[in-house]
């Protein structure tokens, strides 16, 4: 294939994935380096343009992430200078090293949505949307000079006072830097700009969704060799999508694994066997629930859990490999599980079950960690997987170790939670509701509030209905249920002997995460 139109420079930002996920939405191909790797790239090959991703740090501290300054002065062929797009902590360096001037924000940071004004020519190129829009910020720096040549196409708003700020937009023609975050679903026209600006660098339209097959299969061909694998199989979209992918080159060289420790819900071993079967894979289904019972032991805290879960999960890929002849282990990770983990350049939200594990002399691949969800749905839909798998919802890795809070994950909540969520989705779906989520979370907190049921006093838990709606998981928006909905699942699940309350969670994605721990 052909050199990537576009190349990332990562500068420490959760949100750099996004921007090459937004790319690929677009039909460009692009790659993403930490300012060393860009280095050595662009040694190499010219890219139609360059995008400098946000990060957390200050362009004023010593140790502050430094793209390569040989992009300022970065030419195409016909002698043009090749395009950049600095986004957030890469507009502060952009106005920093030309000349401009880079403060603390006011002594705070600026995290949400906001306002901006557009007060700019109305043929710039990059520009989208009416002149006042809401955008998403995310930042402690802000500009408050433009180096010289450079313009101020928008600044920020605040509706209250109708207070002009500092600029959020710059242009000197060749280089745009945004204080803003374009590639956040919650900056409504972000990525008409991100295509405005890919079509002003010229840049080509060569990603063919078609064609991640080949590629996933060439890679995993080529780190496996002629050893043996086995596959951590949940039975969701990614992990039957990939094994769909690669069981028609593994064969009989490929064992899918389920590892069977609690933590699935009402009836998904015999759905996860279905869908083994229906790509023509071997499984194993491993039942270590008692084993994983006492690896959890007494653990209440979120992390803890992930983290006593990961040690146990890789003792049971370590011991299923040997017994298998196995050398290789292959994990369906995905781009936001990569972020979430930190392991990307951001902060850690949480870690995941699947990523930094401790295998020993096995060999761990992850054929699809630069992809979405949207786009392994369509993935799915390509090779004709049926709905059931491409349009099932995501579920943790831990499962309903991570959705009991506040206590131990015993097997006697663990039966709690799995009743309460297999009631919850038969009610959603019975209303028609289900299919329109992009998850949907029930989980038990483990902090006792009094009731009364059968004139008789009680003292138990709650369950908490939470489900959102998003594209990428990395932003969502909370869901609302209807008052006959609400009513019907607080009606159902109260039943239980356990249970004395029903709250619900709208909470959007940020400041919440999609799962509650």
């Amino acid at each position: 294939m052909s050199v990537p139109e576009v190349v990332i420079i990562e500068l420490g930002s959760q949100y750099t994935l996004l921007i090459q996920r937004s790319l690929r939405e677009l039909g460009v191909r692009s790659v993403v380096f930490d300012p060393v790797g860009a280095q050595k790239w662009l040694g190499k090959h010219i890219p139609s343009a360059v995008i400098l991703s946000g990060g957390a740090a200050s362009v004023c501290d010593k140790d502050a992430p430094q793209p390569p300054k040989s992009i300022l002065s970065l030419k195409r062929i016909d002698g043009r200078p090749v395009p950049i797009l600095g986004i957030c902590y890469g507009m502060q360096w952009l106005a920093q090293k030309l000349g401009g001037e880079v403060h603390s924000s006011l002594g705070h940071k600026e995290y949400g949505s906001a306002k901006i004004q557009f007060i700019g020519p109305s043929n710039d190129p990059v520009f989208a949307g009416p002149l006042v829009q809401e955008v998403w910020m995310s930042h402690g720096d802000t500009v408050t000079k433009v180096p010289p040549g450079f313009q101020v196409l928008a600044v920020g708003r605040w509706s209250s006072k109708e207070r002009l700020c500092p600029p959020v937009m710059m242009t000197d023609g060749s280089r745009w830097g945004v204080q803003f975050h374009p590639e956040v679903t919650h900056t409504v026209h972000g990525k008409e700009m991100l295509e405005n600006f890919l079509h002003s660098a010229g840049c080509k339209k060569d990603w063919v969704p078609r064609s991640l097959i080949a590629q996933i299969q060439d890679h995993a061909q080529r780190e496996i060799g002629n050893r043996r694998a086995i596959f951590g199989f949940s039975g969701g979209v990614d992990s039957t999508t990939m094994l769909a992918i690669l069981a028609p080159i593994l064969k009989d060289r490929l064992l899918a694994l389920t590892v069977d420790a609690g933590q699935l819900r009402e009836g998904e071993v015999e759905e996860i066997r279905v869908h083994a079967q229906a790509v023509g894979a071997t499984l194993r289904v491993m039942d270590v629930r008692q084993e994983f019972q006492e690896a959890l032991s007494g653990a209440v805290d979120a992390e803890e859990k992930r983290n006593l879960f990961k040690q146990a999960y890789s003792h049971c890929f370590v011991r299923a490999a040997k017994e298998f002849g196995a050398a290789v282990v292959l994990q369906g990770t995905l781009a936001p599980d990569r972020i979430e983990s930190g392991v990307t350049g951001g902060v850690l939200i949480k870690s995941h079950h699947n990523i930094g594990l401790d295998m020993g002399d096995l060999t761990q691949i992850h054929p699809i960690d630069h992809l979405f969800k949207y786009e392994i749905r369509a993935l799915a839909q390509e090779i004709g997987l049926p709905e059931s798998v491409s349009k099932r919802q995501p579920f943790p890795g831990p499962g309903l170790f991570v959705r009991i809070i506040g206590v131990p994950a015993t097997l006697e909540k663990l039966a709690v939670v799995r009743w309460a969520d297999a009631r919850v989705r038969e009610i959603l779906i019975r209303h028609g509701k289900y299919n329109q989520l992009s998850q949907l979370v029930v989980a038990y907190v483990g902090v006792n509030t009094v009731g009364v049921k059968g004139d008789a006093r009680v003292y138990g838990g709650a369950i908490v209905v939470r489900a959102v709606d998003t594209v990428d998981f990395m932003t969502a928006e909370g869901v609302h249920f209807s008052d006959e909905v609400e009513k019907d699942i607080s009606s159902e699940l109260t039943r239980h002997p356990d249970i004395v309350r029903v709250w619900y969670d709208p909470t959007k994605k940020p400041p919440a995460t999609t799962e509650l721990e």
